[in-house]
């Protein structure tokens, strides 16, 4: 069920959205709330599953993420046990950090987080491509972010 929200909730998400690390008292005063209200209404949103959690933004390059490729990948084979076994095994890849799977051709999308081309390299032929049932892998790489 989505909960009703009015105006102020939904001015405490966005705020929340742009820093998730403002205390409730700067919270309150950009919403235009006392404290105590503007707490009952975070837990609220909370408790009814709207803010799902806190998270912070990490810098790609200071952790040796900064290579992102955009990954298209078929499958062969598509019944149910192959389907699952290559989504249990693709999403326990820690240099997969999105994964979905579409509607339509290509089956699923990946983001892919490397250091550098040559361990990008490395994870698609020695990890993604022994992943069973996979017809084909096509790889894209981003020219530019424009709006992340």
């Amino acid at each position: 069920m989505i909960l009703p929200m009015d105006r102020t909730d939904r001015a405490i998400i966005e705020q929340l959205r742009q820093d998730g690390r403002l205390s409730n008292t700067d919270l309150a005063d950009r919403v235009g709330l006392t404290p105590a209200p503007c707490l009952r209404r975070v837990r609220r949103l909370e408790q009814a599953g709207v803010i799902t959690g806190y998270h912070a933004h990490v810098d790609p390059n200071q952790i040796g993420r900064a290579f992102e490729v955009i990954v298209n990948v078929d499958l062969a084979v598509k019944d149910r046990a192959t389907v699952a076994r290559f989504e249990s095994d693709v999403a326990s890849f820690d240099e997969v950090i999105e994964f979905r799977r579409m509607f339509g051709l290509p089956d699923y999308f990946l983001r892919v987080a490397t250091a550098d081309l040559a361990s990008f390299e490395r994870f698609v032929t020695t990890r993604l491509e022994d992943t069973p049932g996979i017809a084909r892998v096509v790889s894209h790489l981003t020219m530019k972010t424009i709006k992340p």
